[in-house]
This record gives structure tokens, C-alpha cells and sequence, in this order.
């Protein structure tokens, strides 16, 4: 291997997606392309056959998935899998079908030019073979909703499933197996040696959600073979406590957003900005809504576990280092509950205060029941931290819907804002979501998912009489030569025209001679200068 080529292949195999290969998922996507080619894009009858049939699969089986999701996390909640794993995505895929017909249509972006003999559309092709890398917060969710928006385009699907959450992974290889054609939807199971399939594999676009740690390797990975990703990664959340919001209920909903699925949810708030004089109220509301949620811990079904012990070892490794540095930390553990627990992979909810830039929970996202809470003062101050850090995916503000709220949000870069509720941004059908920076790139739900998962292709086409490119070919005649001279001159006086009428502070004033003296005047293409 050349020296000045980063070896992603053991950071890979450290993250469960190695660079070592496998033969079957390779086989997979050639039988996969040869159906694509063979067959063309699909109707709308077929696309929205193949999203019933991923439907009905899911649905069919709601309790082998709950079993299964049980089984992987060791603790978490019935009620909590049937609604965050298989509810909530069930309207954003009724939305991409009901859509898919209108969104397949070719789009005429200039009818104008009809009038001089040209006729133009824009097609929503589907590219080809998708390749969707599952994590295991929602393994279920997180790859059904891609693969349903990639069908709507009109693609063949792969799917590689975590190895983290096997039960769930083995139950959907083998359910696919049931309702697709491998020709149409095919789901990888396995460790290392085969997600290496799937991140050095040439498909026609790679779908990646979990951490910005593996997503730069999966990029890696895509870019030899220049397979184009979306990547759904996270960040650190901020959540800020406007001067005038109601503490009270703040506290509440912040509690309850930090600890859906335990705190493991890429848009879980991270840590809390609260106004320093309301620094002790907040804090004591935050404790009491936890402990009115989890009387108990240890024999809660509905407190979700961390889904394994490495993750369990680092979350306490985090609390850890903030607490030997000098942080306070305050676990809201319920009274005679020994917690953290290792054995069943329990961490109390824990508040965070006190942290300083050396600590590893200020820059590392912990994605689990932690919360830090940090004092501002001016709001300015809030703007600054924010922006010394990563882009997250997204940014909450909870407190009226006023001037200040409208700097935060300006003064601010994320992948989404939402305003006195969890996830909030997620709602409408057919708002794009996605990151930005370290959070993400790209964007899914509804028409950006479409997108995501087209090649909009231009047409055009002309039965004009008199060649357009004789304009742009040689040789170039007088008359071109001061048609393109008038153009510009046209284009110049409007330029300058729009900075005298409307100058930005700051901006140089426009020179009082716009135009150049006169040049040439020899016919030919030296006449073009003169402008």
C-alpha cells in the first residue's frame, strides 16, 4: 500500500466494519445490477409494491422484532420498540408512497424555451443499487425508512445490518428472505469481514447512519471506488434555557428527551446552557423530574440498558474523568439501588456540572443518560461556545419564539433547530433531515430522501433549423464578435447599476468609469476585448 494512503482497514475493524473482504456481498450487488439493467426504472405500481411488501414484513412480525430488540439491548421497554422502532416511522413511509407517482414525473424547467424550438425536462432517475450500513441504536427503524425512500426512487437495496444487535439482524436477513426476491432487497448479516463488503463495494450510493468516528472511515472506504454517501451521523447536542422560558417545564422535557432509548439517539440533547442566576432551579427540577420518572432502576423494564459493555465501560469512563478533574457530578440513582450497574448495563441518570474543556465528556458525544449543564450569561456567550465546536445535528432552544431566539438561530450552524420539544423537526413528513459538517452530509425524509436516492437528468433536445454551437465555434465572425461585446457591456452597466441602487455597508463604492476605454478597432475577435 502507498505510504500517503491512510489505512483505514484496522480503524475499520475496530468499529465493526473492516476493509477485509467477503465474496457474498460482492455477488449480491453484480445479481442485483444485472436485474437494475435488465429490467429498467421500475413503475410506480412496483415501487410501491416493494415498499408494502417491507410494510408487511415489519408488521407481520411486531412481536419476533420486540423479542429480538429485547434480546439485543437486555433491557428495553415493550411499549418504547413498538413506538420509536416501528410507530414512528410508519407515516414518514405512507407520506413517500402516497408522493412517489408526483415526485417521478420529469420537471420542465423552462417552458420559455419552448418558443424558440427547445424543449427541455429534468428526469428523477433511479441510480442503481443502494447500500444501507444499519446501526444498532434503531437497528430496525434506521434501516427500513432508507430502504422504503430508496425503493420509492426506484433502486435495488442492500442492507447491512450491526452486528451489535444480532438477534434483530438475524431475524430481518431471514425475514427478507421471505417477502423479496434477493434481486430486489437483500440483508447482510455478520462481523468485520463482511462490512468490508459493503464499504469498499462500488454501489450507486452509500447510506451510513451512526457515529462521525466510523462515518470518516466509511467515507474512506466509498471514495475508492467514488460511491457518493449520505452520512447520518451526531454530534454533541446543546440545548439552551432561554432567560424567560418556563424552568419548570423545561426541566421536565429536557429530562424526558435525554433519556428516550437510555440517552442512545443521535438527536438526544448533550448538554444544557442555563442562564447562571437560574443555574441551582434548573438543576433541582431536572433531578426531580428524573427521580419522579424511575422510581426504580434495577427492575424498570421501561429503563432501556446500554446496548453493551464497551459502551457501558465508556460512558462511566467519561463520568469518571469529569469527576477526577474537578466536575460535580450528581447521579439521581433511586435510594438503596447500587448504580451504575455492570452486570445489567445500568447508568442513573447523572448531571454534569462544573466541566471544563480538558474533561473528555466536554468534546466526546456520550450518548447515554448523562447530562451536562453549564451557566451563560449573555446570550452571546451561548453563540460563541456553540460555535467553537463541531456542527451538531441539531440545536434546541426552549423559551418563547422571540428576538433572541431568532439570533440564536442565525448565529448558530446544526443540522436542524427545534423549539420546547424533543426531535420536534422531525415531524413533518416532508422536511428534509440530515446534518451538517461532523453531524452529516446529505439529507433524507420525504422529497430530499427522493432525491437523495435519484439522478435528476437533464433532456434536451432541438429541431431548429440553424445550429445554436455556430456561436460558439470557430471561425468567429464580426457580427459575433460584437454581439458578445454588446452582451457584456449590457451585463456590466447592470452589475454596477444594482451596487449604486443598493450598497452594502461595508462593500467598496462602485468606480465612477465602468467602462474601459476603447480598445481595437479591427474587425474579428479582437473586437470582443472592446467592452
Amino acid at each position: 500500500m502507498n505510504s500517503k494512503t491512510p489505512d483505514t482497514s484496522a480503524e475499520l475493524n475496530e468499529a465493526g466494519i473492516s476493509a477485509a473482504g467477503g465474496s457474498d456481498p460482492a455477488a449480491l450487488l453484480e445479481s442485483q445490477r444485472r436485474a437494475f439493467l435488465r429490467e429498467g426504472p421500475p413503475s410506480a405500481a412496483v415501487r410501491r409494491d416493494r415498499i408494502d411488501r417491507l410494510i408487511a414484513m415489519v408488521l407481520d412480525n411486531t412481536d419476533a422484532y420486540v423479542d429480538a430488540l429485547v434480546a439485543d439491548f437486555g433491557t428495553r421497554s415493550r411499549t418504547g420498540i413498538l413506538f420509536a422502532e416501528i410507530m414512528g416511522m410508519l407515516t414518514a413511509i405512507e407520506y413517500v408512497r402516497s408522493h412517489l407517482t408526483r415526485w417521478m414525473r420529469p420537471r420542465r424547467p423552462d417552458r420559455l424555451a419552448r418558443l424558440y424550438g427547445i424543449r427541455a425536462e429534468v428526469q428523477p432517475c433511479p441510480l442503481g443499487v443502494v447500500g444501507i450500513v444499519g446501526p444498532w441504536n434503531f437497528p430496525l427503524n434506521l434501516v427500513i425508512l432508507p430502504a422504503a425512500t430508496a425503493f420509492a426512487a426506484g433502486n435495488r437495496v442492500m442492507i447491512k445490518m450491526s452486528e451489535i444487535t444480532a438477534h434483530t439482524a438475524e431475524l430481518t436477513r431471514r425475514l427478507a428472505a421471505q417477502y423479496f426476491d434477493e434481486s430486489e432487497l437483500a440483508v447482510v448479516t455478520g462481523g468485520p469481514e463482511v462490512g468490508a463488503a459493503f464499504t469498499e463495494m462500488p454501489f450507486d450510493h452509500l447510506f451510513f447512519t451512526g457515529s462521525t468516528r466510523v462515518g470518516r472511515l466509511v467515507q474512506q472506504a466509498a471514495s475508492r471506488n467514488l460511491v457518493p454517501v449520505t452520512l447520518e451521523l451526531g454530534g454533541k447536542n446543546p440545548v439552551v434555557v432561554a432567560a424567560d422560558a418556563d424552568l419548570d417545564r423545561a426541566a421536565d422535557r429536557i429530562a424526558r428527551a435525554r433519556m428516550v432509548n437510555g440517552g442512545q439517539v443521535c438527536v438526544c440533547p448533550d448538554y444544557v446552557l442555563v442562564p447562571q442566576e437560574r443555574m441551582d432551579p434548573f438543576v433541582d427540577a431536572l433531578a426531580g423530574a428524573w427521580r419522579r420518572m424511575f422510581p426504580s432502576i434495577l427492575d424498570n423494564d421501561d429503563y432501556t440498558a446500554v446496548v453493551n459493555s464497551a459502551n457501558y465501560e465508556r460512558i462511566v469512563g467519561l463520568i469518571d474523568d469529569a469527576r477526577e478533574l474537578g466536575a460535580r457530578v450528581e447521579p439521581i440513582a433511586p435510594a438503596a439501588e447500587a448504580l451504575p450497574d455492570p452486570g445489567l448495563r445500568k447508568i442513573a441518570p447523572t448531571i454534569v456540572r462544573d466541566v471544563t474543556d480538558e474533561m473528555a465528556i466536554a468534546s466526546e458525544e456520550v450518548f447515554g443518560p448523562v447530562l451536562t449543564v453549564l451557566p451563560y450569561r449573555e446570550l452571546s456567550e451561548v453563540v460563541d461556545y456553540i460555535n467553537r465546536r463541531p456542527a451538531p445535528l441539531v440545536a434546541y432552544w426552549y423559551g418563547p419564539d422571540r428576538a433572541d431566539f431568532r439570533t440564536f438561530v442565525a448565529g448558530t450552524r446544526s443540522g436542524g433547530v427545534a423549539r420546547n420539544e424533543f426531535a420536534i423537526h422531525m415531524f413533518p413528513d416532508n422536511a428534509p433531515f440530515g446534518g451538517v459538517g461532523e453531524s452529516g452530509m446529505g439529507a433524507y425524509h420525504g422529497k430530499a430522501g427522493f432525491d437523495t436516492f435519484s439522478h435528476h437528468r437533464t433532456v434536451v433536445g432541438t429541431d431548429l433549423p440553424v445550429p445554436i454551437t455556430s456561436l460558439a465555434a470557430p471561425p468567429f465572425g464580426r457580427w459575433t464578435a460584437r454581439l458578445v461585446g454588446l452582451a457584456l457591456r449590457t451585463a456590466r452597466r447592470r452589475a454596477h447599476r444594482r451596487l449604486r441602487a443598493a450598497p452594502v455597508g461595508g462593500a467598496p463604492a462602485a468606480p465612477p468609469h465602468t467602462l474601459p476605454a476603447a480598445g481595437p478597432t479591427a474587425g474579428g475577435p479582437a473586437e470582443s476585448s472592446r467592452i
